[in-house]
Order: structure tokens, then sequence, then C-alpha cells
């Protein structure tokens, strides 16, 4: 990871792309109805890309919805890895 803002750059996933969690994510308090540290997403999870917005007009966030564990969750790019782009 750099300093640099990824905005110059298009965005690694777009929506509808299905993508797979490369760690283990915790809940940093942004999630409601569960506890901070406590696990919400685990290395090896599918989910599909709803939404791309931006934090701190530096870097994209992808909203994951996964859909078997019934979460909407918001990740960065170096967390994922696309299984299957939207057509």
């Amino acid at each position: 990871m750099t300093d640099e803002s990824e905005l110059y750059s298009s965005p690694r996933f777009e929506a509808g792309d299905k993508v797979q969690s490369l760690r283990e994510i915790r809940n940093d308090g942004t999630y409601p109805g569960m506890p901070i540290g406590a696990y919400l997403i685990h290395t090896g999870d599918v989910g599909y890309v709803k939404s791309v917005g931006t934090y701190l007009n530096r870097f994209y966030v992808y909203a994951i919805d996964f859909v078997d564990r019934g979460m909407l969750v918001g990740m960065r790019g170096h967390e994922l890895e696309c299984l299957e782009a939207s057509a």
C-alpha cells in the first residue's frame, strides 16, 4: 500500500463483480449490532460488489454483500480478489 490517493486510478472492482475476501475483517465499531473486534468476514468468504464509494478523498471503499452471511460490509481493494467480473 502507498500513501498516495487511489482515486487517480479507476476502481479495481465495479458493481456486480463477484469477489472473495483475502483476510479476516473485524468490526471497527462501524458495523451496528456487533461488538467491536467481533469477526464479520472470514478469509475466503464470497460476496458481490453492491457499490463503490470513497473515503477521505483518497481511497475506494467497496460495499460488499456477503449474501451467505447476510452482511453488507465496506472493504478496501487490497482486501479483495475478483472471482468473476460482472458482464
